[in-house]
């Protein structure tokens, strides 16, 4: 009898390895993992999907199995092992009271340390470290036993459903793993630590994050900056623009930059062999080369701009204030920045936007968004009714910007180091300074 008992509590121990394996198991494996090794073929991850679209169910089985075996455990496991060693210590002529005292003591001790190492922590441990595996492998015969079980299963959820509506709260019938944007870059931020990601796709994927939320005024380049044609300029001066700028586009404007009429590629005055062009002639070809410009306002997100300029098929927008003057230029290279960041080709003579000096210093392109800054930088500025650093340094300073003016925010101070055409053109930032008010 004795034999029989250990076996049984072998048994029960193998038992509740499998429900606490399958327990940790179908909570921890990613849902997007199962699909794809459907998409590959693989049989038993259709059997996996079915138990982790239930898990309200499967987990009660898996809760179900682990009691009863627990109890049966306790039931059986304690006289097994007094059976075992109440010899022993009667062959040493231990009183009967003595014999049953230890024999109680080492049977507990003993089962208790089975059932919580072989049987809650390394299948637990096991299931975390292969969730997958264990998943696909645990998944058939749990579900025979859902099915065998199922009017217990029914019973009990039904009754914790009813104790949790009588407190007043409601019930939860499936598990879904719904995580928050911060959450998602954590997520992503671990799988490159691992190697799963390089780091340009974590790039990537965290600018993409934040791209549906940035709006044109964000990443326009401002009306000061436009470099544009115009009708009422010789050819001379307009080819001057062009071999000065070396832009594949330009905005035509009919006089200055609130009449932009639309826009012009240079391979339309290249090819069509216009050099020699009087300035009646050049208003007149101009406008026949003119390619129709996209309005947008500046709030308007640069996820639909992207939209529309792939359906009307143009490359460049102009972005127009509350009063409908011009406010700034979008082109395609600017909103694709956002999520593979600065693009430079060959004419491109620009400096980096955050260049990091010493001591604590940094260069900033004044145009960099306030949101991208706070990133960056971990900071939390806040300003209403603008978006670039540049535009935050006036509404802290109250005055006319000049250069080497400062402005202090807490332990930061900006200081205007590139300042041109009454425009901040670049802003040092000192992380050094102590905390004041400003």
């Amino acid at each position: 009898m004795s034999f029989v008992n250990l076996i049984l509590v072998v048994l029960l121990i193998a038992l509740t390895s499998f429900f606490v394996a399958a327990e940790f198991a179908i909570v921890k494996v990613r849902d997007s993992r199962i699909l794809q090794l459907i998409q590959e073929g693989n049989k038993k991850a259709i059997t996996a999907n079915k138990v982790i679209h239930n898990l309200d169910g499967y987990l009660s089985a898996c809760q179900l199995g682990i009691t009863l075996t627990a109890l049966a455990l306790g039931w059986i496991g304690k006289p097994a092992v007094s059976d075992v060693i109440e010899p022993l210590f009667l062959y040493f002529n231990f009183s009967p009271p003595v014999v049953e005292g230890l024999s109680f003591i080492i049977g507990f001790s003993t089962i208790s340390f089975l059932h919580v190492v072989v049987g809650e922590l390394a299948p637990k441990t096991l299931a975390i470290q292969r969730a997958e595996q264990v998943t696909m492998w645990v998944s058939s015969p749990l579900i025979w036993f859902y099915k065998i079980m199922y009017p217990a299963i029914w019973l009990l959820n039904g009754s914790a459903r009813a104790i949790v509506k009588f407190m007043g709260l409601q019930s939860v019938s499936e598990h879904h793993q719904i995580h928050s944007e911060e959450e998602i870059r954590m997520i992503l931020l671990q799988s490159h630590e691992g190697g799963e990601i390089t780091q340009s796709e974590l790039l990537f994927a965290r600018n993409s994050l934040h791209f549906a939320d940035r709006v044109a005024s964000e990443v326009m380049v401002p009306r000061t900056d436009m470099v544009c044609l115009y009708t009422n300029l010789s050819w001379e001066k307009n080819l001057k623009i062009m071999t000065e700028e070396k832009y594949a586009r330009y905005p035509v404007c009919d006089g200055d930059k609130d009449q932009i009429i639309g826009y012009v590629n240079t391979k339309d005055l290249c090819f069509g062999g216009q050099t020699n062009l009087t300035m009646i002639q050049l208003e007149g070809f101009l406008k026949q080369s003119l390619r129709k410009v996209m309005i947008v306002t500046e709030l308007t997100s640069i996820d639909e701009i992207l939209k529309k300029m792939q359906k009307n098929h143009t490359q460049l927008a102009v972005v127009v204030d509350e009063y409908g003057g011009t406010a700034g230029l979008l082109t395609i290279e600017d909103i694709l920045e956002e999520i593979v960041g600065e693009i430079q080709d060959e004419h491109d003579e620009e400096r980096n936007i955050i260049e990091e000096l010493d001591n604590g210093r940094y260069s900033l392109d004044a145009r960099l968004p306030i949101a991208n800054f706070n990133r960056k930088f971990d900071q939390s500025l806040k300003a209403d009714g603008v978006f670039t650093l540049g535009g935050w340094f006036l509404e802290k300073s109250h005055k006319r910007p000049e250069l080497g003016q400062s402005v202090a925010h807490q332990n930061l101070r900006f200081t205007i180091t590139e300042y041109e055409n009454n425009t901040i053109r670049r802003l040092e930032i000192d992380f050094t300074t102590e905390e004041n008010s400003g």
